[in-house]
């Protein structure tokens, strides 16, 4: 279907259900690739047997994926302008779907790697979509309810995905997780050619007016992203020289695109992203703690499985039936958060969310050996309530001031600042386990001792001390609830 190009005219052809129907299609290709981001955790230890990888270049399964979801975010809206919204997703799901295959077929871990790359280029690409869609297609009074509602469908398939992942890789062997997105690849790209609009974002017809793409500011992204991430894994190495020069050349680079940005917007240039967002202070502020939250968030969906198939030694199997509950008990949370963001303001919500979050992570290390999983179950699920209610709240909340002419590129940069954080949140997590088992005279081969589970104990109670840093970040995010909120 391609005569209807704008959200109007496919709204005046499909009723009042059409935005309902454009959320679901958005959240079809989301939900692929939030799960190929997370399903592979539960294929490490098979996937690092079979290339015989150590700890530090198995994490680049995860990391590499990360590092390259991070910076093709910046992309975003020059790509919606350029292309339009449905062309855009179409190539998002198609890179999504070659990437899969290929992982799966893979004969080399350089090869498997690429493949998580191609992944992770796709799954920035389409991240800030839904949030620019729903900001335009829902009026205020919904959008609280319209992102609770998309969250809670599209955190279904995290929930779903190691449950699946793990009896796969007990039956089939790493490489079955890889082929899990192809479903939901080909449904989306069927979605989107009926309900995406192929306009850009405003209803302008794509190409005609699109700048050229910031070269000179996406390099800049790149190399800080790069550097950082490298920095934080050279740390891990014990070569301090090495690292500190990568940490310096990341705020440099990092510093230069802030330069950049302001000398192009002072100059009236195009550039890859408008520093004038953060003249909202409610905006700048959610940002903050976006990055914040994005070290704690990514940094457990990395720390989580590992420490229940390292330290606990449980079967991939049995971790992600472990992580069922927790997963649906979000589904459920942000279904209710939704509606809720209607009565209660936006600060209250994402502290509230946050500070669960950081029980959850304060809690984890009373898990050992001998205790029930129940335990380790209930503590799972009371951090998962509390990501319910951040999410719903924390974006449209954060952007509730926003122009409509800056929502996409308010979208695609905290979107950005998240991915970033969760990008080092990553290599932090593996940072700090190293050291502490260092410093325990432990490792992760053999048998789980004491050491071990002290080690990612700790590494536990730095996740709680980040989560609480945001939460006392998010107190500042006072406003009234969301649908009370003046139309952008």
């Amino acid at each position: 279907m391609s005569g209807a190009s704008t959200v109007a005219e496919l709204s005046a052809r499909h009723g009042p259900r059409y935005r309902w129907l454009l959320m679901l299609s958005v959240m079809v290709g989301t939900m692929a690739s939030l799960m190929s981001a997370t399903v592979v955790n539960v294929a490490i230890p098979g996937m690092s047997h079979a290339f015989a990888l150590n700890q530090e270049r198995a994490q680049w399964v995860s990391s590499g994926f990360m590092v390259a979801m991070t910076v093709s975010m910046l992309t975003t809206p020059w790509l919606l302008a350029r292309f339009g919204y449905r062309r855009t997703y179409d190539g998002t799901m198609l890179l999504l779907l070659a990437g899969g295959i290929a992982g799966g077929l893979a004969p080399s871990f350089p090869l498997v790697l690429a493949a998580r790359v191609a992944e992770g280029l796709a799954a920035g690409v389409v991240q800030p979509i839904p949030a620019i869609i729903m900001m335009r297609a829902f009026p205020p009074s919904e959008q609280g309810r319209a992102s609770g509602m998309f969250g809670m469908g599209v955190v279904l398939a995290p929930a779903l995905g190691p449950s699946i992942g793990g009896v796969l890789v007990d039956l089939f062997g790493w490489r079955s997780i890889f082929f899990m997105v192809v479903p939901f690849c080909l449904a989306a790209v069927w979605l989107a050619h009926r309900y995406i609009p192929t306009s850009a974002p405003g209803g302008a017809a794509a190409g005609r007016h699109a700048a050229p793409l910031d070269w000179r500011g996406l390099l800049l992204g790149c190399v800080g992203t790069l550097a950082l991430l490298n920095g934080l894994l050279e740390l891990r190495g014990g070569t301090g020289g090495i690292a500190l020069a990568l940490l310096l050349g990341a705020v440099l680079a990092f510093g230069g695109l802030v330069l950049w940005l302001l000398r192009a917007k002072a100059r009236g240039q195009d550039a890859l992203l408008d520093p004038a967002v953060f003249r909202h202070r409610l905006y700048a502020i959610g940002s903050a703690v976006a990055f914040i939250y994005g070290i704690a968030l990514y940094g457990s969906t990395y720390l989580l499985p590992v420490f229940m198939l390292v330290a606990l030694q449980l079967p991939a199997s049995l971790v992600g039936t472990i992580l069922l509950p927790s997963g649906l008990a979000l589904a459920i949370t942000m279904g209710v958060a939704g509606r809720l963001t209607r009565r209660l303001p936006t600060h209250l919500m994402v502290s509230g969310g946050l500070a669960l979050l950081a029980a959850s992570f304060a809690l984890m290390p009373t898990v050992g050996l001998r205790h029930p999983l129940a335990l380790l179950v209930a503590w799972a699920i009371l951090g998962r309530v509390g990501l319910g209610f951040v999410l719903p709240s924390l974006n449209v909340g954060a952007m509730r001031p926003l122009d409509k002419a800056e929502i996409p590129q308010g979208a695609s940069l905290i979107n950005f600042l998240r991915m970033l954080g969760g990008a080092a949140g990553v290599s932090l997590c593996a940072l700090v386990l190293e050291w502490r088992l260092a410093a325990h005279g432990a490792s992760l081969s053999g048998p789980t001792g004491p050491g071990r589970l002290a080690a990612f104990g700790e590494s536990f109670l730095m996740l709680a001390a980040i989560s609480a840093v945001a939460m006392v970040s998010a107190w500042q995010l006072k406003g009234p609830p969301l649908g009370d909120a003046p139309a952008p």
